[in-house]
């Protein structure tokens, strides 16, 4: 999937001349760069990408020329990507579980940050990742509300555990420093001050004074159109906690937004295959597609009709029940969608906010998801 060299006006005239049969994702370069200076200029200390987001190209270019420079990576394919197209910028390896050839390959592409979050991995660490001028950071997880869902499920140390990795860290040359992730779209700021406290706390118990404090993602992006994020506020309050918690010992700050960054920059355009006996709408695009996020993280509520000559659909919004496109009956959003009542096939249902997990999740499955990626100077319909 490539981006078109023709650079639109808006989603609408695109819609209203092309008439596209597959899905299209909308991609507003000036959005991305203006998300990624408000990070910049209001976040107490370094700002990185988190790429799993959205690691297309475009992206991470415009992020580049907007002043980012660093990187969270997950995988040796994120690495070479972003030395390829970033080679001067930092890379963060916080995947806190690797295999010993993804260790390898990412010392010999001199990342020089990893995160961990249990003795085993830690280990591995030790035995290959050169300690001299490395940092290793110590993730940690806490029973905090506030998040779409809950990334402790899967990764992060208690916090009696991470003072002993920490002590360990510290013991083996490597650079000390402490990282935690809130949860996705976390719209609480105060979901950050539980851990930041927690992570001085950690510190003290191991008897170590911590270089950085990565206070992960998180930061959300506006999917809900009551629900706006409150990013200025969250970036005080870090600040804030961070004074007060470890107090002259206080450790640089970074963080790693990913749908911050992307998510509002995008916007796909799904065409309404079919109106199943007035009641049931099936879309060109759905759970194995662009639509991936869904049903994890609930409906973006901030969407629009377009009729195939780019009219807004403006009838009452009435609840319909929205499949994909596949054969599988899990294809189908959660809930029930508010839709105008004058919908009809042919339309297009543009979803704002999409420019996270969008791009990287879409599949081919059943032989649809050819997604478009068309560049626009506005994303206003």
């Amino acid at each position: 999937m490539g981006l078109s060299k023709t650079i639109w006006s808006n989603p609408t005239e695109y819609l209203r001349t092309q008439k596209p049969e597959d899905p299209v994702l909308f991609f507003a370069p000036s959005i991305a760069q203006a998300a990624a200076r408000h990070f910049i200029d209001g976040f107490p200390g370094m700002v990185t990408y988190a790429v799993k987001s959205n690691p297309g190209e475009a992206m991470v270019e415009n992020l580049v020329a907007a002043g980012i420079t660093g990187f969270d990576c997950a995988s040796p394919h994120e690495i070479d990507l972003i030395r390829r197209l970033a080679p001067g910028t930092a890379i963060h390896y916080n995947n806190p579980v690797r295999a010993r050839h993804e260790i390898a390959h990412a010392v010999s592409r001199k990342v020089k940050s990893y995160s961990v979050d249990s003795h085993s991995e830690l280990q591995k660490l030790i035995e290959m990742v050169p300690a001299e001028g490395c940092e290793i950071s110590v993730r940690f997880k806490l029973p905090v509300a506030g998040a779409a869902y809950n990334f402790g499920a899967k990764f992060g140390a208690t916090v009696e555990v991470a003072a002993e990795l920490l002590k360990t860290v510290a013991a083996a040359g490597f650079i000390p420093s402490v990282t935690f992730h809130p949860g996705t779209q976390c719209t609480d700021p105060h979901a950050w001050e539980a851990y930041i406290r927690e992570a001085a706390t950690i510190a003290r118990m191991a008897g170590v004074k911590i270089a950085r404090l990565n206070v992960g993602g998180g930061f959300p992006n506006h999917r809900l159109a009551a629900v706006v994020p409150q990013l200025d506020e969250t970036f005080s309050l870090i600040d804030r906690v961070a004074t007060e918690a470890f107090g002259a010992d206080r450790p640089a700050l970074v963080c790693e937004p990913g749908r911050a960054l992307c998510g509002d920059a995008f916007a796909i355009a799904d065409r309404v295959k079919a109106l199943r006996d007035d009641a049931h709408v099936f879309l060109n695009d759905g759970v194995y597609g662009a639509l991936n996020e869904l049903p994890m993280i609930g409906v973006i509520d901030r969407h629009s009709v377009l009729s195939p000559e780019g009219a807004l659909r403006k009838g009452a919004p009435v609840p319909r029940v929205v499949f994909g496109p596949t054969c599988d009956s899990v294809d189908r959003l959660p809930g029930e969608i508010m839709l105008p009542d004058d919908l009809a096939e042919g339309d297009y249902l543009v979803w704002e906010a999409s420019g996270s997990y969008s791009f990287a999740t879409n599949t081919r499955f059943n032989g649809f998801g050819d997604l478009q990626l068309v560049t626009v100077l506005s994303l206003t319909l």
